[in-house]
């Protein structure tokens, strides 16, 4: 078994070192016009990566704001395909702590809208969206709510979690781009998550509903 687990290694080993001899024999072969092409087309990527951010901060990304009501949702929803919507209510001592840590990655990540809307102001968006518990997240991707944060349970369930963990959650529904391991959650220290009940919407509805279309 030890034989044929070093011979497995052993194989992989030699594997990746072929194939990085390949790529370092490609560029030793690249003329100077194969490297111009190259710089050329990386100059592009950044320059459409540029315009992207110019876009998204014309759309008002990069900073954490509070939408009036529905309507200003969907208006948001046609230019900003990638929006993270925190629903809170004022009462709700939590939407507190959501709301530090998404001022926080707003600035970082400014390829999605972070947003937020009262609960019991917007209920035809709140009933729509299926969502009962506050705080809920909302993840949209492409114009479709892909994904729901309800509460701080898939967090830790605990009150002070940190904000990479809220990130790395959020990367999962593909709203924010994230260079960290998507397997892997980053360890946090957490203390005993405060036991007391989640609010509620009177009237709600779970959110169960993965694959909403804002365009509908």
């Amino acid at each position: 078994m030890a034989h044929l687990l070093e011979n497995q290694l052993f194989t992989a080993a030699k594997t990746i070192e072929q194939q990085l001899d390949q790529q370092l024999d490609r560029l030793d072969n690249l003329d100077s016009d194969d490297l111009k092409a190259l710089r050329e087309q990386r100059l592009r990527e950044m320059k459409d990566l540029n315009n992207k951010k110019q876009e998204w901060l014309r759309n008002g990304h990069g900073t954490y704001t509070e939408l009036a009501d529905e309507k200003e949702f969907f208006e948001m929803s046609k230019k900003s395909p990638n929006i993270v919507c925190h629903f809170y209510r004022d009462s709700t001592e939590r939407c507190k702590i959501v709301d530090m840590h998404l001022k926080i990655l707003a600035a970082k990540h400014v390829e999605a809208k972070f947003c937020k809307v009262n609960a019991e102001k917007t209920p035809f968006l709140t009933q729509r969206l299926r969502i009962k518990v506050i705080p809920t997240i909302a993840l949209v991707k492409d114009s479709k709510t892909k994904d729901f944060i309800v509460g701080f349970t898939d967090l830790g369930n605990c009150d002070d979690f940190a904000t990479e963990m809220l990130e790395w959650r959020i990367a999962h529904s593909g709203a924010i781009d994230y260079k960290g391991d998507l397997m892997q959650p980053p360890d946090a220290k957490r203390k005993p998550f405060i036991n007391r009940p989640q609010k509620t919407i009177r009237g709600g509805y779970d959110s169960d509903d993965s694959d909403i279309d804002l365009d509908d």
